[in-house]
């Protein structure tokens, strides 16, 4: 707080702190503290992680044959899959919107928590339903599908929440106050 908090952040919270009425820990725990091109980092390598993972259901599902046809053939199998890489290629943009602006010194704090929120929530769907294309077999190791689900659960949630980011999309885009 004391290095990337905002005046008005480190007037609330250090008081308390020195006080003793509220404990502090190492970490980050607003949105708006400074961190946008890690926020854009961790969006780029969640999408990465959702990506592999839509790969590997889609090649399951071709060469899985159930009933004489591949169970990709299926709109049910199709459908999900497709839904997930459209929302992974649209965090992507956001990501690359992100750090464009960062490159260029322009403010991103908006951005980049946005790719960061959409990164997390829709990598995880895509891994989630890789699992469910793959059935019993996305359990499997050797297809690496129950890794990339246990492993998105990390950048959804740290370094910094997906409701901190709505709280601070809340604020900082749609005028609310803070709630935080």
């Amino acid at each position: 707080m004391i290095l990337f908090g905002t005046k008005e952040q480190c007037a609330r919270h250090i008081p308390r702190i020195i006080s003793g009425e509220d404990k502090a820990c190492f970490g980050v725990t607003e949105p708006n503290a400074g961190l946008n091109p890690e926020r854009a980092l961790l969006a780029a390598e969640t999408v990465g992680l959702g990506r592999a993972a839509i790969r590997r259901a889609s090649d399951y599902a071709r060469e899985r044959v159930v009933f004489d046809r591949p169970i990709g053939q299926n709109q049910a199998i199709q459908h999900p899959l497709a839904k997930c890489w459209a929302q992974l290629e649209a965090a992507n943009l956001m990501t690359m919107k992100a750090a464009s602006l960062f490159d260029a010194g322009a403010e991103c704090g908006v951005e980049a928590n946005t790719a960061k929120y959409l990164a997390g929530e829709f990598a995880f769907e895509a891994c989630h339903t890789a699992m469910l294309t793959m059935g019993g077999m996305g359990h499997a190791q050797e297809y690496h599908v129950e890794r990339y689900l246990r492993e998105v659960l990390i950048p959804r949630t740290a370094p910094v929440s997906p409701h901190m980011i709505l709280s601070f999309l809340a604020e900082k885009v749609l005028e609310q106050p803070c709630s935080y």
